[in-house]
């Protein structure tokens, strides 16, 4: 497993989380598995959000009972959770933050949160109750970090202009079919190509310059939770060809060279896994340990269909 540094704050963290958005239906006895699993392959983050199993703080709850864990085990890992999706509207106000966490804390069975994500950006925020909200949870000891999920560098600054504590975390979107946070770049300003569009006004170079780590959530889905690319040989022959020469090559899944994929890039980007298979949580961890070359990274980015001027 690597691990990386959280800029600002000396803390380590795995470059692997699992998520646990899918864990509703599971045996507590099943959840148990996969968390041991996790931790045993060098896990260090658990990713949550309030609206995880299709009624507030299920998820959690399914966790929280699942899972018992002593005080040295507690401290070892980080937990994370998420708040701000409402049914049918967003909401940042310093009241749902706050009543969220309680919630969340509640079904996790756990005093504190490391780290709580804002979980997509409200147009109606205010600034200040957010920076409210923070200070009271902080002050509790209720969250250790913050960030948010999502969010645009306009979108964090309006939120930097009134919060206190740094925001160290931006959970987006990002794999090798939906790499939009590394192809604009790569081919800015070429007129009529689509993915000149910038869609997120430069985010991944202003979370290196503001020392922001970013996480990517559905790493190995072709879009929009629409099915996976790995071994999908009908839309992406060309990429899963590469991705199986070179998960021969380094003795790796072409899961673990999807998850390397992102590793790679000196962003220290961590990768969210939805999985709720065991195995596939040990690939990706051996996977995070490949360092690709500069020459094997764009072939792969090439392969997906991306425009390398």
């Amino acid at each position: 497993m690597k691990y990386y540094t959280v800029p600002q704050t000396g803390i380590e963290v795995s470059s692997v989380i699992l998520g646990l958005m899918r864990i509703t239906r599971m045996a507590d006895a099943d959840i148990r598995t996969l968390f041991d699993a996790a931790v045993d392959a060098g896990v260090t983050c658990f990713d949550h959000a309030d609206i995880y199993g299709g009624e507030r703080h299920l998820c959690e709850k399914r966790f929280g009972d699942a899972v018992t864990l002593s005080a040295d085990d507690r401290a070892r890992i980080l937990i994370q959770s998420k708040v701000g999706i409402r049914k049918g509207f967003f909401d940042f106000s310093k009241e749902h933050i706050l009543a969220t966490v309680d919630g969340s804390l509640a079904a996790l069975k756990t005093d504190y949160l490391d780290v709580l994500l804002l979980h997509r950006p409200d147009t109606l925020v205010e600034p200040e109750e957010v920076a409210e909200a923070f200070d009271e949870l902080h002050a509790a000891g209720k969250v250790r970090q913050f960030g948010v999920s999502n969010h645009t560098p306009g979108q964090i600054e309006l939120l930097k202009s009134a919060v206190n504590q740094p925001l160290l975390f931006n959970q987006v979107q990002l794999s090798i079919t939906h790499a939009n946070l590394f192809a604009q770049g790569i081919a800015a300003n070429m007129k009529g190509l689509d993915q000149s569009i910038s869609r997120d006004n430069g985010l991944l170079d202003y979370s290196r310059l503001k020392g922001m780590m970013l996480q990517a959530w559905s790493p190995f889905q072709k879009a929009f939770f629409d099915g996976v690319f790995i071994g999908d040989r009908e839309n992406y022959a060309e990429l899963n060809d590469v991705l199986d020469d070179l998960a021969a090559a380094y003795g790796v899944t072409p899961t673990g060279i999807a998850t390397a994929w992102i590793t790679r890039h000196p962003a220290n980007i961590q990768v969210v896994l939805g999985t709720t298979n065991p195995g596939r949580v040990r690939e990706c961890a051996a996977g995070s340990d490949v360092t690709l070359s500069r020459e094997e990274w764009y072939r792969i980015f090439r392969a997906a269909g991306h425009t390398l001027p």
